[in-house]
């Protein structure tokens, strides 16, 4: 058996909050193999981003260590931060845009490390091209981000990381706006390279698809590791007992045993039988509830799209995103936009919301031909009658979740009391109650998603626009997004149009709009 590349023991992280502290790391202990591919798995503020910037000497643990490659990664000054991270990290952010300069074309991004190594420009190039390739967009080389797809930068920056043959490879969330296809090219290039170079790899995921290039399996909970499963060398699922005999049981076997709030525990011939206890149900035993049942189609159309085409870039860069595009949104119905990866779901969104412009045909919101408006006067109507939910939360990180949402209503002339309300009203939804009073900058990814969900869901707009607003979840909390977009379209009437790749949200959807219509000789979105 390899020596471990990563050693992490006992690892806490707190971080200072004003109401006592906010633990994100308690105790956790793991060990990764050298060039083992390792996938962390765990639900929404489990601490399993804060493990990947532990890793990266991106954060300090507050108690433990951590030992990457034989170094102590505490130990490590400014500058040996800086070159451990140059030298033998790839990293591989949930915020990928922040890796994609907008002024660089892809080919020089994913050979940006390179070219700061010294290997010469050809060969440097070459793998790029390789590396593109590998992932489905080769023919995307010489685009600006600004010119691709959510899902396509996010392919970049997997590319661009992996580039320089890491030692340790980091990867938060590698395919969380992709669709199966796409997801599938970029777990099986990240195997292949990981494998072929020795590389060590952690791998932060919520797709299950993540376990097809597995070795290891490791599940966390609460701050701490409760399960591992070998799968390279065909192990059996183990939860972990920690220190002072505690135990963390997955949601699945909770909810398979009917095991609520209280169990019992015997000891049954060479092991221990846990029992539910009679009457003591809890969230893990309840059933999920049905989804709503679908609204009939209406005739009041709230936004709708004539011809419209969008095109970016010019000469060999150009790309068409939409193409002729007629399509319509009726009032108090959720549509879900779908399409592989590129298919043009976020550029509809941003034409629908009027922060871009169609290169042809028409787009009309509430009978306001909004594609017709000049910048200003859409940033007005926007804001009176849109919300958007972009693949970035944008929020502010200072303020508190709570506060967060309620400057998005004062900013629309919501009196300060109404505000209060409907702010703890739809954090509660979005099941953040208990987090409303904490700054954002110290929730996880998952949790500022929801926040994002929550502020716009609050302002009651006419149309609601949501660009992978469940892609970051876990399957609990997507469920209560998808119930969340549901109810704000039979309760206010809006027309909700989301953006996204997971079934879960698709299959509560009232209708579906199929953007790979595009791609035929004669395309037309189809809502069905």
């Amino acid at each position: 058996m390899s020596d471990p590349a990563v050693e992490i023991r006992d690892l806490f992280r707190v971080y200072p909050a004003p109401e006592g502290g906010v633990v994100a790391l308690q105790g956790l202990t793991l060990d990764v193999r050298e060039g083992e591919i390792c996938v962390v798995l765990g639900p929404s503020g489990s601490g399993k981003t804060t493990l990947l910037r532990m890793l990266a000497a991106l954060d300090q643990p507050t108690a433990g260590s951590v030992r990457v490659l034989g170094r102590d990664l505490a130990r490590l000054g400014r500058h040996g931060r800086a070159r451990y991270r140059a030298e033998l990290l790839g990293y591989a952010d949930q915020h990928y845009w922040r890796a994609l300069a907008a002024e660089l074309e892809v080919r020089e991004l994913v050979a940006l490390q390179l070219g700061l190594g010294g290997m010469p420009k050809r060969e440097r190039f070459v793998r790029a091209d390789v590396l593109l390739e590998r992932v489905g967009l080769l023919d995307r080389g010489h685009a600006h981000p600004r010119e691709l797809s959510g899902g396509e930068q996010q392919r970049v920056a997997v590319c661009a990381a992996l580039a320089h043959r890491p030692r340790l490879f980091l990867a938060d969330e590698p395919t969380g706006e992709l669709d199966a296809a796409n997801a599938r090219l970029v777990y099986e290039a990240i195997a292949e390279l990981a494998r072929d170079a020795g590389t060590t790899t952690v791998l932060v995921s919520h797709d299950s698809q993540s376990a097809s290039v597995a070795d290891r399996i490791v599940s966390v909970r609460d701050g701490r590791v409760s399960e591992e499963a070998a799968l390279a060398g065909g192990g059996d699922e183990a939860i972990v007992v920690g220190r002072g005999g505690w135990l963390r049981l997955s949601e699945e076997l909770l909810r398979r045993t009917g095991i609520g709030s209280h169990a019992t525990a015997r000891l049954h011939e060479e092991g221990i039988l846990l029992q539910a206890v009679p009457g003591a149900e809890g969230p893990g035993a309840a059933p999920l509830e049905p989804a709503p049942e679908q609204a009939a189609a209406g005739d009041d159309i709230v936004a709708e799209a004539h011809s419209v085409t969008r095109t970016y870039g010019e000469g060999v860069a150009s790309a068409t995103a939409l193409l002729e595009l007629d399509a319509a949104f009726p009032a108090g119905r959720l549509t879900a936009v779908i399409g592989p990866s590129g298919s043009g779901k976020t550029t509809l969104l941003h034409l629908l919301a009027g922060t871009d412009v169609p290169t042809r045909g028409v787009v009309q919101v509430l009978g306001e031909t909004v594609s017709a408006l000049d910048r200003e006067a859409r940033a007005r109507f926007r804001a009176a009658h849109v919300a958007l939910v972009s693949q970035q939360a944008r929020l502010v990180s200072f303020l508190t979740a709570a506060e967060n949402v309620e400057l998005g209503l004062s900013l629309r002339g919501v009196e300060a009391e109404e505000a209060r309300a409907r702010a703890a009203e739809s954090l509660a939804v979005v099941g953040l109650a208990g987090v409303a009073a904490r700054r954002v900058a110290d929730l996880s990814s998952g949790q500022r998603e929801r926040v994002a969900v929550a502020r716009a869901a609050a302002c009651r707009p006419r149309l609601f626009l949501a660009d992978e607003p469940t892609a970051r979840l876990d399957q609990a909390n997507a469920l209560a997004v998808a119930r969340l977009l549901l109810q704000l379209a039979r309760e206010t009437g809006a027309a909700v149009v989301c953006a996204t790749h997971d079934p879960l949200l698709i299959e509560h959807a009232d209708g579906r709009l199929d953007l790979e219509a595009r791609r035929r000789p004669a395309p037309r979105a189809v809502v069905y």
